[in-house]
């Protein structure tokens, strides 16, 4: 059973940085990817970024591109998305989740989410300005 647990997220003051944590368990096989997503209130949930493990390949949130990091720890088997210039409208619970699936790249286009199977159980980031 594939376990995810976010850690890191809080209150900052816009323009500030933060770093999220997602520490994976149950991961056996080369071919996944981690995605991070967020869900503001009363809206829908939207993708960040993800990493796929078996190539390092990325993708981005064009409103996170240049501000955004994804990077991974694979001794640790821990994903990190460290943030930058955060803005209010970052505000949201971000959640990890894994897609076991992904033996070419990874994607968190709109749409997408259906390919995580697995989820954590989400971190409030909180932007103020």
């Amino acid at each position: 059973e594939v376990q995810l647990v976010e850690s890191g997220g809080g209150l900052v003051q816009a323009g500030g940085s933060l770093r999220l944590s997602c520490a994976a368990s149950g991961l056996y096989d080369d071919d996944y990817a981690i995605g991070w997503f967020r869900q503001a209130p009363g809206k829908e949930r939207e993708g960040v970024s993800c990493i796929a493990n078996n190539d390092g390949s990325t993708d981005y949130l064009d409103s996170v591109k240049g501000r955004f990091i994804i990077s991974s720890d694979n001794a640790k088997n821990t994903v990190f998305l460290q943030m930058n210039n955060l803005k209010p409208e970052d505000t949201a619970v971000y959640y990890c989740a894994a897609d076991i699936w992904a033996d070419r790249g990874c994607t968190v286009a709109n749409g997408t989410s259906h390919l995580y199977s697995s989820w954590g159980q989400g971190t409030q980031v909180t932007v103020s300005s």
